[in-house]
């Protein structure tokens, strides 16, 4: 396990400094004058070359990289462009937002979408063919679209939930939670269909083997045979897809905190990519393939746990 993990974390340095790499590029490339944007269009030669020697801006594209990547070994992300703040203080308080709403996803899609996969391997067909329905819905309906049918049910047409914003759960634990439940729907609705379809599958082949034939013939329960064999044996795979779900979900966030304005890091990335703060958006990069990084090693812990050939 130790051996998975370490390979894991060594694999994690450099996607640590892959993600933003691309990231600053892309944004440096933008045809997008950081000066005039931030002070105006009535700002002065004199003005914008004050503004740009502060910043460091009339640096080439290189030298303005690796000075960056070179504070950001030290745990220096940078100032804003715009505002001038410390970039870990503008995205710190908003790290708390996006990890309710993705871990609220997480929770989500994987109690729904693994119990209507036991459901439908597990019941008739009629069971198996409604997963399939909402399976084929879900892959086809884009969250962003979802988010604004929900709005127009919930929170404007019966008026039971709140249309936007995010309360903190130590300001008042009961709004913090229901200015959750539609973001996180619309966030999980695609990975409950996902791991609804995985898990059915996988159930299936597990119940279908010929351990498992042998454990019915002598007489082990049903009830045993699905939830204490045949699901640990599909479980390894589910949690797998986990992984890919969630890196899906931490994009999906970006939209779905912009419809519900939620200040996370998702919104943030958004309004200062449109402002042209490369810094700001190098730390969100940042942030989030921390998380992913993290989360993918929790994937393989719980994968070794479950699997131990795959120990080593």
């Amino acid at each position: 396990m130790l051996k998975s993990i370490s390979r894991r974390l060594v694999a994690s340095l450099a996607l640590l400094i892959v993600v933003p790499t691309v990231t600053f590029f892309v944004q440096a490339i933008k045809p997008l004058n950081v000066a005039r944007s931030v002070l105006g269009l009535d700002a002065t030669k004199a003005q914008v070359a004050a503004f740009n020697n502060h910043l460091g801006l009339e640096h080439g594209v290189i030298i303005r990289y690796f000075d960056w990547l070179g504070n950001a070994v030290h745990g220096n992300l940078g100032v804003s462009y715009t505002t001038g703040q410390s970039v870990t203080q503008i995205l710190s308080p908003r790290v708390s937002v996006t990890l309710s709403l993705i871990i609220g996803a997480l929770l989500v899609f994987t109690i729904v979408g693994s119990l209507l996969g036991i459901l439908s391997a597990s019941g008739g067909r009629v069971t198996s063919k409604f997963v399939n329905f909402v399976s084929t819905i879900g892959i086809a309906i884009p969250n962003f679209w979802l988010a604004v049918i929900l709005v127009t049910l919930f929170a404007v047409t019966v008026k039971i939930l709140p249309a936007t914003g995010y309360v903190p759960f130590n300001h008042d634990p009961g709004a913090w939670f229901t200015s959750l439940i539609l973001p996180v729907v619309a966030l999980s609705f695609g990975g409950i269909t996902a791991v609804a379809k995985q898990t059915r599958d996988q159930m299936l082949l597990a119940l279908d083997s010929p351990y498992t034939r042998s454990l019915r013939a002598n007489g082990v329960s049903e009830f045993s045979l699905v939830y204490k064999h045949a699901l640990r044996n599909a479980a390894g795979p589910v949690i797998t897809l986990f992984g890919i779900i969630f890196v899906g979900a931490l994009s999906g966030s970006v939209v779905v905190e912009n419809i519900f304005v939620l200040p996370g890091l998702g919104s943030q990335a958004l309004q200062s990519a449109l402002q042209g703060d490369v810094p700001v958006v190098q730390g969100v990069a940042v942030y989030f393939t921390v998380i992913v990084v993290v989360v993918n090693v929790i994937i393989d812990i719980a994968n070794t746990a479950l699997n131990p050939r795959t120990r080593s």
